[in-house]
């Protein structure tokens, strides 16, 4: 039986806990993940779901309850082991791509290692090339990410957010800003790298249509769970 890599016990989101008029969000959550499964959740404007995301990934903090990730529980962590196991095991997908424009599809790949100020070694610059070739840029490679379509931008991010080689990978509308022939290439894309690394994926979407090809459909309606479907229980 798959292991849990994502769980949230009773977890509680308040802002502005200490005003007059504080905001609850998210309300006595329980909820988790399996190692290498395809998640998508769904939800209205307002819902809760980006909130969720964030904490999940360790971007924001529960008010209360836990939070375990890898069977760590993140909520006894100091914000700068937060920020090693974030940049550890997780990877990060966003509707903006957010390249820096200056940079070739290759550097951009790479920049998560700049960042962090290690080393680019031999065997470093072999995995980007390759996290390339599988998402169909190695032709483009040191093209200017100004010089590339919205898709083969999303691309790029895809690969970047693939090159600490994360258990987990966490998306916010990854295809919102795309057509609807490149949303079908983008998300047959992250299929194949859940099947192929069997990365854990976790995605935000107002696109039903997609939502419904995960393996699993989660639904959040005022901060609360709403709907929980498991389609591989349905095929």
């Amino acid at each position: 039986m798959p292991e849990k890599i994502i769980e949230l016990k009773k977890v509680n989101k308040i802002y502005g806990e200490n005003t007059p008029n504080p905001t609850q969000v998210l309300f006595d959550l329980d909820l988790s993940f399996e190692e290498r499964s395809f998640n998508s959740i769904i939800g209205q404007s307002g819902s809760g779901k980006s909130t969720l995301l964030n904490i999940l990934g360790t971007l924001d903090r529960a008010t209360s309850g836990d939070v375990l990730i890898d069977r760590i529980n993140t909520e006894d962590m100091s914000e700068k082991e937060r920020s090693s196991l974030r940049n550890e095991r997780l990877g990060f997908i966003f509707q903006f791509h957010y390249l820096l424009p200056e940079f070739t599809a290759i550097e951009n790949v790479l920049m998560p290692y700049r960042i962090s100020k290690k080393p680019i070694t031999k065997d470093v610059l072999a995995r980007a090339d390759e996290l390339l070739e599988i998402v169909g840029l190695t032709k483009v490679r040191n093209n200017l990410a100004i010089n590339m379509s919205g898709g083969q931008q999303q691309r790029v991010a895809i690969a970047r957010a693939l090159i600490n080689n994360p258990k987990i990978i966490l998306a916010d509308e990854p295809t919102g800003n795309l057509d609807s022939d490149t949303t079908e290439q983008v998300y047959d894309l992250l299929r194949t790298i859940n099947e192929t690394y069997h990365t854990t994926f976790i995605i935000i979407t107002h696109d039903r249509h997609i939502a419904e090809k995960a393996d699993r459909i989660i639904e959040i309606l005022d901060g609360k769970i709403n709907l929980d479907i498991d389609n591989r229980m349905r095929t």
